[in-house]
């Protein structure tokens, strides 16, 4: 039997239940999934926590998973949109930014290592939120706080997939739009709309 049918068995086994199915793919998924949130997260035992947390979520999700095709960027989806959303509770940890100055890259500007400023920044990104429409508003949080697709925003809130990717679309504009061009912001922008 090729990889292919025997991966689609599995799919099909995983998502009635099957925990031999699911203990498979976390065999074959976990190194390689815990290498990727490592690469963006850099601590050990916070990439370990997120891979045990994405493969809770796959358990709990695992009827929405289409087939085999689509079971790998399900699977590094929810890795992603849960890494980017530790990483936006961290930003207000001083422990943590401590931390993202130990290991950032060389920058000229001394000023986006000042708590002052990140605080001054993060004051106005959460302005700006607050700014924004409460359905535009309510729609962001539940993509960038909570993780969501679209497809589930949707379906949470009874409408339609399109309406939610006119209001995030909307939303997404109006913060670029509005957001100062420094460097500290180019930081925050690119924890909070990386794709």
């Amino acid at each position: 039997m090729d990889n292919n049918k025997l991966n689609k068995k599995l799919i099909d086994r995983l998502k009635n239940g099957d925990m031999v199915a699911f203990d498979a793919f976390y065999k074959i998924y976990s190194g390689r999934l815990f290498g990727f949130v490592f690469s963006i997260i850099k601590q050990e035992l916070d990439a370990e926590g997120i891979v045990q947390e994405v493969f809770i979520k796959i358990w709990e999700s695992r009827h929405k998973i289409a087939d085999y095709s689509t079971f790998e960027s399900f699977l590094f989806s929810i890795a992603h949109n849960t890494t980017i959303s530790l990483l936006r509770k961290r930003l207000n940890e001083k422990k943590y930014l401590e931390h993202l100055r130990s290991i950032q890259v060389e920058i000229s500007s001394t000023d986006i290592i000042e708590e002052i400023h990140f605080n001054e920044i993060k004051e106005k990104f959460d302005h700006l939120i607050n700014r924004l429409s409460p359905r535009q508003k309510e729609i962001y949080l539940l993509s960038r706080e909570d993780g969501l697709t679209h497809k589930e925003i949707a379906e949470k809130l009874g409408i339609s997939k399109n309406t939610v990717e006119i209001h995030m679309s909307k939303a997404i504009k109006f913060i670029k739009s509005n957001i100062d061009n420094t460097l500290l912001t180019s930081l925050l922008f690119a924890y909070f709309f990386i794709l």
